[in-house]
């Protein structure tokens, strides 16, 4: 029996979807503009990369590029125009942003899709806080483009127009699983695994033996506190510890927490902003320690983009967000998975659609 979803090309299922794909047009029509008002210069990444990202978790698509004598070198399709985007500010950009087709390889769900659009903007010389404003600001713009009056999905709904909650993982962690973070993070960021540990248990979260402090994190964060935040109102969730942020500089005074905040709108992780690291030396530290892990977890490591080490010495001092532009459709139109927003979704392996 044949059980996979019917062909978008089907008229019917076509008509089903039209109305909103067109709504996406206009949202991406109408947040062009918004940018372009402000002084920013669209820029395209190229999609071919020497590196798809140094995250742990992060899983790219191998490709592998010829050159005029037949040798052969292996390429990536990028999962975020994050690399291309900081160069091109070390060059002398001061303004820019992207709807870049990104591709994730191992994400398929009602909220991933293994080739979807991120938007992403870069500030040169504008603090990190000043993404918040423009975060609130996109939302009501593409509510205003969609004629929604509302963000909704699977029955929560958040007001696009009133002016996102700012929290602290901090106090997140102690309102929705009375857990004391901080307390388990050393001054020089280092992590207590142990400690984590305890207080997870202690308030009924599952573990396994292998659980780093990061996975203990996540599942307390996926089940404990996402799921309260975007509630009537898009929630910012600010301060990540310095060890869940990879790409991002630390806050001032305050070595355990990275200037780092994501947007959620109805439970839904809309866009994940940074206070730029700029410190060579730093980051790839940063990427061999993750790189390490994903080699224990996944037996599999990706390359260093050397060439973004190398702008990344003479990149001035920024703030850049990616905001999952497929989701804020999905929200802006209540539709149900992603593939309903997107025009022609990726064909499933193995599945014969009829």
């Amino acid at each position: 029996m044949n059980d996979a979803a019917p062909p978008f090309w089907r008229p019917d299922i076509h008509a089903d979807r039209r109305h909103a794909l067109l709504a996406r047009g206009r949202i991406k029509s109408a947040l062009r503009r918004w940018f372009e008002a402000r002084d920013f210069v669209e820029v395209e990444a190229a999609i071919l990369q020497r590196s798809p990202g140094n995250e742990t978790h992060l899983h790219g698509f191998a490709t592998v590029l010829i050159d005029d004598a037949g040798a052969s070198h292996p390429y990536y399709l990028h999962t975020s125009p994050e690399f291309a985007a900081k160069k091109l500010l070390t060059a002398g950009e001061r303004r820019i942003f992207d709807f870049a087709r990104v591709f994730r390889n191992r994400e398929r769900t009602a909220l991933h899709h293994p080739e979807f659009t991120m938007l992403e903007w870069y500030r040169a010389g504008e603090d990190y806080e000043t993404l918040m404003i423009d975060s609130a600001a996109l939302l009501a713009e593409a509510a205003h483009a969609a004629g929604a009056t509302s963000l909704q999905w699977r029955g929560v709904v958040a007001d696009p127009f009133t002016g996102p909650e700012r929290l602290t993982l901090h106090d997140a962690f102690a309102r929705h699983a009375g857990i004391d973070l901080l307390a388990t993070i050393g001054p020089d960021g280092a992590t207590d695994r142990s400690a984590l540990a305890k207080a997870a248990i202690a308030a009924g979260i599952r573990l396994v033996a292998d659980d780093s402090w990061s996975d203990i994190f996540s599942r307390i964060l996926s089940e404990r506190i996402e799921p309260h935040l975007g509630q009537g109102r898009a929630t910012i969730l600010c301060e990540y510890p310095i060890s869940e942020a990879a790409l991002a500089r630390p806050k001032p005074g305050d070595g355990r927490v990275a200037e780092r905040f994501e947007l959620y709108a109805c439970g839904v992780e809309l866009a994940n902003a940074f206070g730029e690291l700029t410190d060579p030396a730093e980051q790839r530290r940063r990427f061999e320690a993750d790189m390490d892990e994903k080699a224990r977890i996944y037996g599999e490591r990706y390359p260093i983009d050397e060439d973004f080490l190398a702008a990344l010495a003479g990149m001035p001092q920024a703030s850049g967000i990616a905001l999952g532009f497929d989701r804020l459709v999905m929200l802006c139109t209540g539709a149900r998975r992603i593939e309903d927003v997107l025009w022609t979704p990726v064909a499933e392996p193995g599945r014969t659609q009829a």
